[in-house]
């Protein structure tokens, strides 16, 4: 790898690390709907008009059933989730519990035959399990009420499942689908999908300066500059290295949650935290 591929991959972790610092901050004034909404909009906004500029065919009349599909399971769908536990859970516990997305790939996969089940698997899936359980135990040590943490980290966990479920859907029928036209649709679609509900669930609280820059963050940012170096790094360095940004993530997770939150790093959330990591590893191995 070239260090200018490994910065880059290293600027995507941070970047995608600190979309759960913007969410910590704008989740408890927007509310799960609206943060999601604005999430979707700007970022969908941001890359349409890069695209455009771009002449990318995005293949909108030919490939719209699928970019409503994924950016309901992909995108309104986890976002909104992650809006809610926003409201509640510290930065790096939901870094950490994005992790889990794999495990829960290798489960939906291994129930329809596609992924093969190991012994370093299920090793990987225990271990990744246990510690969710310890950043539970994280979670209520710095200060959090158990009936507010528990449906928080259900939240993420759902997350990850819908996460999951949408690579599985990309893999068996988005083969011929150009990723980048994907990309844009999902979230215009995702967006489209949640607007009935933000008249329903008004924002619990104030548009602030501080809030609104960390949505423009959250869009501009976690969903508008990090799928171009996503994409540039896939098309450099492949699919599979890319991927390992998910392991890199975490640790900007703790390390931002700490430095502009001020977040507590407990023994049980880096244990826990250590603890999904690895599991990840073992759950991702080819062998």
């Amino acid at each position: 790898m070239r260090l200018s591929d490994a910065l880059r991959l290293a600027t995507l972790a941070a970047i995608w690390g600190a979309a759960f610092i913007f969410i910590r901050v704008a989740a408890p004034a927007l509310g799960a709907a609206w943060i999601a909404e604005g999430r979707l909009l700007i970022g969908g906004a941001a890359l349409l008009a890069w695209f455009s500029l771009s002449s990318v065919d995005m293949r909108w009349r030919k490939d719209w059933r699928f970019h409503a599909v994924v950016g309901i399971v992909g995108a309104a769908v986890p976002f909104a989730l992650y809006g809610y536990a926003g409201m509640h859970l510290p930065a790096s516990t939901m870094a950490f519990l994005n992790t889990t997305t794999p495990m829960f790939a290798l489960l939906m996969g291994a129930a329809l035959r596609e992924e093969r089940i190991t012994w370093s698997k299920v090793t990987g899936l225990i271990v990744g399990s246990a510690g969710v359980w310890f950043l539970m135990e994280g979670a209520a040590d710095t200060g959090l009420a158990s009936t507010a943490a528990l449906p928080a980290t259900a939240a993420c966990l759902c997350a990850s499942l819908a996460y999951a479920s949408t690579a599985l859907i990309v893999r068996r029928y988005g083969k011929n689908v150009p990723s980048r036209g994907t990309s844009v649709g999902a979230q215009l679609w995702g967006a489209l999908i949640l607007l009935p509900l933000l008249p329903i669930v008004p924002p619990p609280g104030a548009l602030t300066g501080v809030v609104l820059a960390n949505l423009l963050a959250l869009g501009l940012l976690a969903s508008g500059v990090a799928y171009l170096l996503y994409f540039r790094l896939i098309a450099d360095i492949g699919v599979t290295r890319t991927q390992t940004v998910s392991l890199l993530v975490p640790g900007f997770g703790l390390l931002w949650g700490a430095v502009f939150l001020g977040e507590s790093i407990t023994l049980a959330i880096i244990v826990g935290g250590l603890m999904i990591v690895a599991g990840t590893v073992l759950v991702t191995r080819t062998a």
